[in-house]
């Protein structure tokens, strides 16, 4: 039995029982929902979206409660598993009936997904009540849930300026700006250098990009880290336009858009390149070679020392680049 299917079984056998407490007119328990949700992985939430909809339906009609049931229960309230109903007037309600903290990242995920609802009344719903929501989730849920959808978010059609806002204001809260950092420093493995790039179009990380670039398990995300602090801003892809490759054969492609910030604090050109340049990984390495010979094309000038380390270093693309610093700064004999 694969691990999907795993997941899969646990997950109608939680909906069902949640699914039949409600019907009875009892309070659901979250608990055995939450533990079955936990288990998913977040890197595929539109697949598991849709298949906790369908299975609320099937639950749904399944625990069809007695004509008695219908008399004398008292219906509950709206639930986090209606974040996933087909109703979007339920799904609005849900959202501004929802007091209390996501009790996973899953499902903090499907309430930011909301934001990119096909229902304009769901995104303004979303809009006014994700931050409220954020602020009594867990901050290592709501940590999460931003690492999972940031580097994808360019893509959701629906997506604006007002929901757009809405996300960095969630990431710019206290604790989640913390708990972003640990996530991408511990990260062995993810797009987190997506996500460090798309956080990047507010300063809610500049104070701990050096944290980063000394701590990050992922050299790459080192890298970029580095990078940003030597070039003094982030950069971070902001979408994709059509751009006409031959109009006469109606051929085109998707041409990606940067955006670019200025970070909010300074950081001292020669240390980051000494730091950069003595790191473990080639990546970062190569970095500040590069970030050298661009700084050596401005100023003229480029610190002799570290030029030699460039120089000798066992990397050939890293030492090709510091005895081409070398050579500018100490021309051979004639």
């Amino acid at each position: 039995m694969s691990q999907q299917h795993i997941h899969e079984t646990n997950l109608f056998a939680a909906i069902r029982q949640f699914v039949q407490l409600v019907r009875a007119g009892r309070e659901p328990e979250m608990a055995p929902l939450a533990a079955a949700t936990a288990a998913l992985p977040l890197k595929n939430l539109e697949y598991w979206e849709r298949f906790l909809s369908w299975e609320r339906y099937r639950a749904w009609q399944l625990a069809a409660p007695s004509k008695w049931t219908l008399l004398f229960r008292q219906t509950p309230g709206p639930t986090w598993l209606d974040l996933c109903s087909e109703d979007g007037y339920l799904r609005e309600k849900t959202l501004r009936a929802l007091k209390h903290g996501a009790p996973n990242a899953f499902f903090f995920a499907l309430a930011l997904r909301r934001l990119n609802d096909w229902v304009p009344q769901v995104r303004a719903a979303a809009r006014e009540t994700l931050p409220d929501i954020a602020s009594h989730t867990a901050p290592q849920h709501v940590a999460a849930a931003l690492c999972a959808l940031l580097p994808n978010w360019t893509s959701w059609g629906r997506l604006e300026a007002l929901e757009q806002e809405t996300l960095m204001a969630i990431s710019a809260q206290d604790e989640v700006k913390r708990a972003l950092k640990d996530s991408l420093i511990t990260s062995p493995s993810g797009p987190v250098v997506a996500v460090l790039a798309q956080l990047g179009r507010k300063d809610t990380l500049d104070a701990y990009l050096q944290d980063i670039a000394k701590q990050a398990i992922q050299p790459s995300l080192r890298a970029k880290a580095y990078r940003c602090l030597l070039e003094g801003r982030m950069t971070w892809l902001a979408g994709r336009e059509w751009e006409w490759t031959d109009i006469r054969r109606a051929q085109k492609r998707l041409k990606p858009i940067h955006g670019t910030r200025a970070l909010s604090i300074p950081a001292a050109f020669p240390d980051m390149a000494w730091q950069a340049a003595e790191d473990r990984s080639p990546i970062v390495r190569r970095v500040a070679g590069e970030m050298l010979i661009r700084d050596w094309e401005k100023t003229g000038q480029a610190p002799l020392r570290l030029v030699r380390q460039l120089a000798a270093d066992t990397c050939p693309s890293i030492a090709a680049r510091g005895r081409f610093l070398l050579d500018k700064l100490e021309p051979p004999p004639a």
